[in-house]
């Protein structure tokens, strides 16, 4: 043995049976995490869990850059989370669109591009009626899928009591291309959110899967999940505004229970 080589301690060199012990514990992490991933990746582009809540904004001549993390976790299972990117344009006081990129992976990393998302919303009104309305459409390209992608479509209702503003959002995704095939799906998201003090607001939110729109799903085959949502928005002066929200669901995503976490940052200006 050379001498400059340090002789191993034999009581902190890991024996066979510890080596044998931590080889089955990573064998086991990956046989839950592997079908897990297929299971919430598979199909993204027509089941995305609705991770945020869409809302309507006159937002006419602003940028906005965001990024998002949201990571869903079935009990008894590693996280599975999606990293995300974009940026939106106020076209004018009724439309704004916006490109996203969507990243999977492991809560830790790796992750791998998931999807590109082109989204636009259409406010129909503003603030003349006591109930807003405007109109989502997202065009969805899964980046492993050679189809067509998805097409998500839908009204976004909102409204105000006092200090409480209400939001409901009803979304149909439907396949394009060689994604035809599938059905069109229904999808739910709510919030309350309170303006509790200036520049902090809470409020609690919910998301839903229901199966095809025309014949939902049986109860046990359904999605629900709802909790705390915390937001805060701070003004910059003349470089715009910072926005940050935060939101702890718990639930059933995909028919499994477990726990939802989604975070969100964004720059207006």
């Amino acid at each position: 043995m050379n001498p400059c080589t340090p002789h191993p301690n034999p009581a902190s060199a890991p024996s066979d049976r510890q080596l044998g012990l931590r080889s089955k514990r990573v064998q086991l992490r990956s046989a839950l995490f592997t079908p897990l991933l297929v299971a919430l990746v598979h199909g993204t582009a027509l089941a995305d869990p609705g991770y945020y809540l869409v809302q309507p904004y006159d937002q006419a001549g602003s940028v906005t850059v965001e990024t998002r993390y949201w990571e869903v976790a079935p009990n008894s299972a590693p996280a599975v989370a999606w990293p995300e990117f974009g940026m939106s344009l106020g076209v004018n006081s009724r439309w704004t669109t916006g490109l996203f990129w969507s990243w999977v992976g492991a809560s830790a990393g790796p992750y791998t591009l998931s999807t590109f998302n082109w989204t636009n919303t259409l406010l129909l009104t503003q603030g003349n009626w006591p109930l807003d309305l405007a109109v989502h459409m997202q065009w969805i390209h899964d980046h492993a899928d050679r189809g067509g992608g998805s097409l998500e479509l839908g009204p976004l209702l909102q409204t105000d009591f006092g200090r409480t503003q209400i939001n409901l959002n009803l979304l149909f995704e439907r396949g394009l291309g060689n994604d035809v095939a599938h059905p069109t799906t229904l999808k739910l998201q709510w919030q309350l959110r309170h303006r509790w003090q200036p520049g902090l607001h809470l409020g609690v939110q919910g998301f839903s899967e229901l199966g095809e729109w025309d014949q939902w799903a049986a109860h046990s085959r359904q999605s629900h999940r709802a909790g705390p949502a915390l937001f805060n928005q701070t003004s910059l002066g003349n470089q715009g505004s910072l926005s940050l929200s935060a939101a702890w669901l718990q639930g059933r995503t995909y028919g499994r229970s477990g726990r939802m976490l989604s975070l969100r940052a964004a720059l207006t200006y």
